[in-house]
């Protein structure tokens, strides 16, 4: 089972994907798409697209964990952030991949047992549980490993209530 996990932005979203093989989990690939705050906002929602439809088509997760739009202070972020994600969640639906989003706090706890984990805690245990040698940068695309790390957690405690 591939995962992808996408941690919506306009300027940067943050992308990995993760191979479940039994009990086994491991890092396939991760980066983020980067748009310049010079393109209109159109140009940066479509760039967006474009690019998650490439990284889909090379690495076939097939299904997306996407994180949540939770409180933000700064309401021109949150409107932006809520188009990207917007389409993102279409661009994944026309590639038939299928979809779930997790809130900040459950990530947190999926990772830590802790909802009020801080982001290097988060980061930390994305850097455990992969065995990689040090925490992804930029910090969206150590959040997107983690999105996808809950959404495996929450398939495995899907699969234990159902047998």
């Amino acid at each position: 089972m591939r995962i992808l996990g996408i941690d919506p932005g306009t300027a940067t979203v943050g992308w990995g994907v993760i191979e479940i093989q039994g009990s086994k989990t491991t890092t396939v690939a991760f980066g983020h798409i980067s748009t310049s705050k010079d393109l209109s906002p159109e140009k940066r929602l479509a760039e967006i697209s474009s690019d998650l439809e490439g990284i889909v088509k090379k690495y076939q997760p097939e299904e997306a964990a996407v994180e949540e739009l939770f409180f933000f202070k700064n309401q021109k972020t949150i409107i932006s952030v809520a188009q990207a994600r917007g389409v993102i969640l279409l661009t994944l639906e026309n590639l038939c991949v299928n979809i779930s989003g997790y809130t900040p706090l459950e990530v947190k706890q999926a990772l830590t047992n802790y909802g009020r984990a801080d982001k290097t805690q988060v980061q930390l245990m994305v850097k455990t549980i992969l065995k990689l040698k040090e925490i992804p940068k930029p910090d969206d695309t150590a959040d997107a490993l983690a999105i996808a790390l809950c959404h495996a957690s929450r398939r495995k405690m899907e699969a234990v209530r159902n047998s």
